[in-house]
């Protein structure tokens, strides 16, 4: 009888998960980076127990339906990060609930997105550079829609995302850049953060190969054992021959 946990994930109860997950970032339980990495693990998920482990420390209860996250009501002001002749720099765990802007005159502006509770569907920045630097860093597997222009200066992406056709999260960009810099920057690109999911996603990582090591302890256990019999047999077949049997 095959175990209900393994039974076969469907592309349905995938994207269901994901929605799921979706909702459980804009009611603020999961950081960015984990909704990015939860997200990935979930449309590469083969089984229901695989799929099960990515909410398993979510609120139990049925699978909650598609529900309108909250969006930017037209006329809120952003938020903005502002470096003149200097620095600013916002990373660690912060709030994301409305649109963002990043302003760099002859200095820089970083915007580190991995920590950062997003209450909305979409992280929308606006970026300027005047012989500055604009650097953002999100989660590898995240999808990056960047726009705008660069005079003398230079606008780019260096983001491992998201497969084409994946709900995965989405950070758009409009970048105005004279004689400086904006850039974004996955994961990957970035310095190592060093966060609770990383043990999380280990675990799972070894989940996924603990039906093979456990098939390979079961198979020395089982040729000792064969081994032994065949010991036990020589020594019975030996002692027979030296009493004349």
């Amino acid at each position: 009888m095959t175990d209900p946990g393994e039974v076969r994930a469907s592309d349905a109860e995938r994207e269901a998960v994901v929605e799921q997950l979706r909702v459980a970032s804009v009611e603020g339980r999961l950081t960015l980076a984990e909704l990015t990495d939860r997200t990935e693990a979930a449309y590469t998920a083969t089984t229901h127990a695989e799929l099960a482990l990515l909410t398993q420390d979510l609120p139990a209860g049925a699978m909650p339906a598609p529900v309108p996250a909250p969006q930017m009501r037209e006329g809120r002001k952003r938020r903005w990060f502002v470096g003149v002749m200097g620095d600013s720099k916002r990373r660690g765990t912060w709030r994301i609930d409305q649109e963002l802007g990043a302003v760099a005159v002859m200095g820089d502006v970083l915007l580190d997105l991995r920590e950062a509770e997003v209450r909305t569907n979409v992280v929308d920045i606006m970026a300027v550079s005047v012989m500055g630097d604009v650097k953002i860093i999100v989660p590898d597997g995240v999808n990056v829609d960047l726009d705008g222009m660069a005079i003398m200066g230079d606008k780019k992406v260096d983001v491992l995302e998201g497969a084409p056709g994946t709900n995965v999260p989405v950070v758009r960009v409009h970048a105005y850049a004279v004689m400086g810099d904006v850039k974004v920057i996955g994961d990957s690109r970035a310095q190592p953060l060093q966060r609770g999911f990383a043990a999380w996603r280990e675990h799972w990582r070894r989940l996924h190969g603990e039906d093979w090591r456990e098939l390979g302890r079961k198979v020395r256990d089982e040729g000792r054992e064969l081994r032994r019999q065949l010991r036990d047999e020589g020594r019975d077949e030996r002692g027979d021959l030296r009493r004349g049997y």
